[in-house]
């Protein structure tokens, strides 16, 4: 079935495909139009489940780690100043090791009170313990729901996904999108059924939520550690399994386009890597040779992903929409740059940072990067953080 849906009705929907048994959500802009049309599916007996209207972002946190202790599927949905007022909830989910799935809808968050998209607020969650999926299309956003699920309860992962997509930019943007027949949804994720996981059963000796310390808390932490690396290859298995049950694929850790013999390469997450297509198919019909790569999974961050693309580039621009305060530069040059001592010969890395606050990230400022990358690869003096905002 094809319909044209919005990116916050497109997740809706792959989490009504993902069959959860409790849904204990909050609405905030501009996340609210998902929450909603999960309320109206389950009025109106579409969506079976257990449908929980908490009292604010912390309790919804709360209320699906609880019921994913006790065996159930579950998710929840924020954005911005709720995923700030669930934080501690957060951590504690992830580290119990509690498979949930979740989404959060991009947006500035309470400094300054900003209402307007922007990632910061997800960068936020780089050292919770969760995985962290971004989607560039409505598409994507509900097929990474179903394989967030997969991924989460897999029984060598067993860790909580965030499925994470540009506020207003592209939750509020129609598209077309396929959504696949429950049936086959449920043959995706039958493995599931045989998944060993840690469940709290009445009568039966399971601790979770202990005030662990010394080397019992030290070897928790090691063995999340080890999890986290091991996501990394399921989630690109889960990717090629959901290939052949729905054809679609998305280049597993990194997507990458025409970047095998780039020379000059643009690396970013989102939406915005649909313009920066736009730019580059320009670029080389002038005869540039250069290419895009972007983060689909930016936690377990994919630095051997990275090292093999990096390799051979001149020179790396790095599009960033959010700001990592202290080091003057955006979340994704941050840590990027570890990747670059990985490199025999590494190539020259600049950032951009743009589209802050629901601000454009246009074809003339993405033109405007690249121009600065080619300088750079040139071995001119460019400076390594261009705001793009006033170019």
């Amino acid at each position: 079935m094809t319909k044209v849906l919005s990116g916050n009705k497109a997740a809706a929907y792959g989490v009504l495909l993902a069959r959860p048994d409790v849904v204990a959500v909050y609405p905030i802009t501009p996340q609210t139009p998902l929450v909603e049309e999960l309320a109206r599916m389950h009025a109106e007996g579409i969506l079976d489940c257990e449908f929980v209207e908490v009292e604010g972002e912390n309790s919804s946190m709360s209320a699906i780690t609880g019921a994913c202790v006790a065996g159930g599927r579950v998710f929840t949905a924020t954005s911005s100043w709720g995923l700030a007022f669930m934080h501690d909830a957060l951590m504690f989910c992830a580290g119990m090791r509690v498979p949930a799935v979740m989404v959060n809808v991009t947006r500035e968050t309470p400094a300054m009170r900003g209402v307007g998209g922007g990632r910061q607020d997800i960068m936020s969650m780089r050292d919770t313990g969760w995985i962290q999926i971004e989607a560039e299309t409505c598409q994507e956003i509900l097929d990474s729901i179903l394989m967030a699920y997969r991924l989460a309860e897999d029984s060598e992962v067993l860790l909580p996904v965030v499925v994470g997509y540009d506020g207003f930019y592209l939750s509020h943007l129609s598209e077309r999108v396929d959504i696949p027949e429950q049936k086959t949804v449920d043959h995706f994720l039958s493995p599931l059924k045989n998944s060993e996981r840690p469940r709290l059963t009445p009568g039966q000796s399971l601790g979770f939520a202990m005030s662990y310390t010394g080397k019992l808390f030290a070897e928790f932490r090691y063995k999340g550690s080890l999890a986290y690396e091991r996501a990394k290859l399921k989630f690109e298995k889960v990717e090629g399994e959901f290939k052949k049950f729905f054809g679609r694929s998305y280049g597993g850790m990194v997507d990458t386009y025409r970047a095998e013999d780039a020379e000059i390469l643009l690396v970013t997450a989102g939406s915005c890597a649909g313009t920066a297509k736009v730019v580059i198919d320009k670029r080389h019909e002038e005869g540039q040779k250069v290419g895009l790569a972007r983060i689909r999974m930016f936690r377990p961050f994919p630095r051997e992903r990275m090292k093999e693309i990096f390799g051979g580039k001149k020179a790396i621009g790095v599009l960033d929409r959010s700001v990592c305060l202290g080091w003057n530069c955006g979340h994704l040059f941050m840590e990027l740059r570890a990747v670059l001592p990985d490199l025999a010969d590494p190539p020259k890395m600049i950032d951009f940072i743009d589209g802050l606050s629901n601000l454009d990230i246009t074809e003339e400022h993405i033109e405007k990067a690249l121009d600065l990358t080619v300088q750079a690869a040139a071995g001119k003096k460019v400076p390594e953080t261009t705001w793009l905002i006033w170019q």
